[in-house]
C-alpha cells in the first residue's frame, strides 16, 4: 500500500477562529471545553446520514501545531499581538475526543463527534473539522444511497473528473468504497487506499480508429481476458452487433469479452435489446454496464423497472451530491469550565452538555429509535447500544486505525439494521429520535440562568 505523507496546514482556519483564541488569550478564559459537532436538519431527499471523516479528522488533530512559518504568515496580517502568535507556537491539540464510529449512520441532533479540552486548542480545530467530516459524511451518503438502490448489482467510481477538486475526488473513493462500491477509476486512490482499480475505454479511443470493429480489436488484442467495450459511440444496437462477433472470435481463440457498456440513450430499452442479442448469440456470460449521468434515482428506476444491467458506472451527480451538495453540520460549545453552556436563538438552540446516543433495536436486530441524552446517565434500556465511544486521549489516539474493509464490514452491518421504509430512495417517513427528560431538564435550566443575565 502507497503511503503518502501527512501533513497539516494550521492556517486552513476562519480568520475568526484566531481573533477568538487571541481574546480568550487575553482575558485568561483558559478553561477546559467541550465543542459538540452535529445535524440540525436533514435535506427534504435525506431519511438519514452516514458518518465519515473521523480518520481525516483525527489526523489533523494528532498533527496541528503552530510553528514559526505560521506565526510569520499571521504576523503579516498586522492584527496579533506579539505574546498571542508566541503563545500560539506553543500549541498543539492536548485533549479528548468522543465519536461514533465511521459507517456508522446517525439523524438529526445527534452528536457525531465532541472535542474536550482547552478552549483555544478546541476552537481552532473547528474550521478543518467541520470541512472534512461535512464533506466525507455528505459524499458517504450519496454512495450509500445508490449502493441501496443498485440492490446488490456492482457500483463503481467514475467520479474523479468531475468531483470539487482533487482532495474531494480521493475523498469519494474512500467513502465509496466503504459504502459498499466495487472499486474506482481513480488510481491514486486505488493505490493509496489498496482498493480495486477499474476503468474500460472513452469514446475517444474507438473514433481515433478507421472502424468501431478495429478499435474493440485493438482493445481486445490488448486485454483479452478483461475486455469491456464501450458499445454506443455511433449506434448503439450496432455496436453490441460488433461486439458479438467479437466475443465469438474471442472464444475460438481461448478467451472471454467481460462486458459491454451502454453511456447514452434510453438504458433500460438499450439493455433489454441488448441482452436479447447477447443471449441469442450464445453470450449470456457477458455482463452489462451501464453509465452515463446515473444517481440512486435513476439506478432505482432501472432495478424496480428490470433492467438487466449488471453493474453501474455512477459519476457527476453521486460524487458531487448533486441534489444535497452541502450539510447541516454545526460544531458548538457544549460545555465550558465544568458548566454546561448553550445557545438559545431562535432556530439555532443547542442542547447543552456532553452526550450519548443511545439506540434501541427490535428482536430481529433492526433499529427502532435513538435517544440522545446527558452522557452520564445510564441507557434508557439496558440492551440500547451507546454509539459514541472514546478515540483519542490527551492528544493521541485510544486504538490502532482500523482497515478500510473492517470498516466497510461495519458500515454493511449497519445498513442491514436500518427498517426497510427507511432505506428507501424515497422514504415517507423520520425516523424517531427522542430527547431525554434530563437532557430537555437541563437545557431549561441553562436557559433559565442564562436569561436573567441577558436582561
Amino acid at each position: 500500500m502507497y503511503d503518502r505523507p501527512h501533513t497539516v496546514d494550521a492556517l486552513f482556519t476562519d480568520l475568526y477562529q484566531l481573533t477568538m483564541a487571541q481574546a480568550y488569550f487575553e482575558s485568561g478564559q483558559s478553561g477546559d471545553a467541550t465543542f459538540s459537532m452535529f445535524f440540525r436538519n436533514f435535506p427534504q431527499s435525506r431519511s438519514y446520514y452516514v458518518f465519515c471523516g473521523l480518520e481525516t479528522a483525527l489526523e489533523y488533530l494528532e498533527n496541528l501545531s503552530f510553528g514559526e512559518r505560521e506565526a510569520a504568515a499571521l504576523e503579516r496580517l498586522g492584527i496579533f499581538s506579539p505574546a498571542f502568535l508566541d503563545c500560539l507556537t506553543n500549541i498543539r491539540f492536548t485533549g479528548d475526543v468522543r465519536a461514533m464510529r465511521e459507517g456508522e449512520v446517525f439523524f438529526p441532533a445527534e452528536p457525531v463527534l465532541e472535542v474536550s479540552g482547552p478552549i483555544i486548542e478546541c476552537q481552532l480545530a473547528e474550521t478543518f473539522l467541520l470541512n472534512c467530516v461535512n464533506l466525507e459524511s455528505m459524499l458517504m451518503t450519496k454512495a450509500a444511497r445508490t449502493v441501496g438502490a443498485a440492490q446488490g448489482k456492482s457500483v463503481v467510481d467514475f467520479a474523479a473528473r468531475r468531483t470539487h477538486g482533487t482532495d474531494a475526488a480521493m475523498k469519494f473513493a474512500r467513502a465509496a468504497y466503504i459504502a459498499g462500491f466495487s472499486g474506482t477509476s481513480n488510481v491514486s486512490a486505488a493505490v493509496a487506499l489498496d482498493i480495486p482499480a477499474v476503468g474500460t475505454m472513452a469514446h475517444s479511443f474507438i473514433t481515433s480508429f478507421d472502424s468501431e470493429v478495429e478499435a474493440f480489436r485493438a482493445y481486445a488484442r490488448s486485454f483479452p481476458d478483461s475486455t469491456t467495450l464501450l458499445v454506443d459511440t455511433y449506434d448503439t444496437l450496432t455496436g453490441v452487433r460488433v461486439a458479438i462477433d467479437l466475443a465469438r472470435e474471442m472464444v475460438e481463440s481461448g478467451h472471454s469479452m467481460r462486458a459491454i457498456r451502454l453511456d447514452s440513450g434510453d438504458i433500460g430499452r438499450l439493455a433489454q435489446r441488448a441482452r436479447q442479442m447477447l443471449d441469442d448469440a450464445g453470450l449470456s456470460e457477458v455482463r452489462i454496464m451501464a453509465s452515463g449521468g446515473l444517481d440512486e434515482y435513476a439506478i432505482d428506476r432501472l432495478v424496480r423497472d428490470g433492467a438487466p444491467i449488471d453493474g453501474f458506472g455512477v459519476g457527476t451527480r453521486v460524487g458531487t451530491s448533486a441534489d444535497a451538495p452541502y450539510t447541516d453540520f454545526v460544531y458548538k460549545l457544549v460545555e465550558y469550565d465544568g458548566k454546561p453552556v448553550g445557545k438559545l436563538s431562535e432556530d439555532k438552540a443547542t442542547l447543552p452538555g456532553r452526550k450519548q446516543v443511545f439506540r434501541t433495536f427490535d428482536e430481529r436486530g433492526i433499529m427502532i429509535r435513538d435517544s440522545v441524552q446527558m452522557e452520564e446517565l445510564p441507557a434508557d434500556l439496558p440492551d440500547d447500544l451507546p454509539l459514541l465511544g472514546a478515540v483519542m486521549e490527551s492528544g493521541a489516539r485510544i486504538s490502532l486505525t482500523p482497515s478500510i474493509d473492517y470498516v466497510r464490514e461495519f458500515h454493511a452491518e449497519r445498513i442491514a439494521a436500518l427498517p426497510d421504509w427507511l432505506s428507501a430512495v424515497n422514504p415517507a417517513e423520520n425516523y424517531p429520535v427522542v430527547i431525554s427528560e434530563q437532557l430537555n431538564k437541563l437545557a431549561s435550566d441553562v436557559a433559565e440562568r442564562a436569561r436573567p443575565a441577558e436582561s
